[in-house]
């Protein structure tokens, strides 16, 4: 899990106080988490900005929510503070971004995002397209969201059954199947 330094805690703490607002607190994010485009990412977070999926670290003097999705690409993550004589730097390393450790005994959640970031974006990406898990359902139907150039896409529904749930299904039996919940009446760039 990620790994705060209290160097980086007071830091942040401080920069927090400064800000003057009660609750605000520290997100931490990976955008586009497993694939070679994935960068670790530090924000504000007001107390209405926090989801209800967040998971939350508790420090001495900070609160750190951390994005659901971005947790599995979190292991051996690093946020440091280094004190210079321009005042300072913040440094966060998150070796497994790009690639996460995934093994079978990974949560279903965890696999099923590992392959769709690794297997199934890369070639949705050559028509500027992506697909994410949302929700993994009791019965074991992953929900999926599409965005960029499949979302509004006329394939998308050959895409989601003998693409993306074939490749699923193949690797994790355990899955029941996928649903698709994207508004697809948006098709401004739809790649067809």
């Amino acid at each position: 899990m990620l790994n705060i330094t209290d160097a980086a805690v007071q830091y942040l703490s401080e920069l927090l106080a400064k800000q003057n607002v009660p609750g605000m607190s520290v997100r931490v994010f990976i955008t586009q988490p497993g694939t070679p485009y994935a960068e670790t990412c530090l924000a504000y977070c007001r107390p209405e900005e926090v989801n209800a999926n967040d998971e939350i670290m508790d420090l001495d003097d900070l609160r750190v929510y951390l994005d659901k999705q971005s947790v599995l690409y979190m292991e051996d993550a690093k946020i440091d503070f280094a004190k210079d004589k321009m005042g300072g730097q913040l440094t966060i390393k998150a070796p497994n971004a790009k690639m996460p450790k995934v093994t079978s005994d990974s949560p279903l959640e965890e696999q099923i995002t590992y392959i769709l970031y690794n297997e199934v974006n890369p070639g949705l990406a050559s028509h500027g397209g992506e697909v994410k898990l949302v929700e993994l359902t009791e019965e074991g139907l992953a929900i999926l969201e599409f965005g960029g150039g499949c979302q509004g896409c006329s394939a998308v529904d050959v895409t989601l059954k003998e693409g993306i749930e074939k490749t699923l299904l193949e690797k994790l039996p355990q899955l029941k199947g996928v649903r698709d919940v994207t508004d697809h009446t948006q098709a401004d760039n739809a790649y067809m």
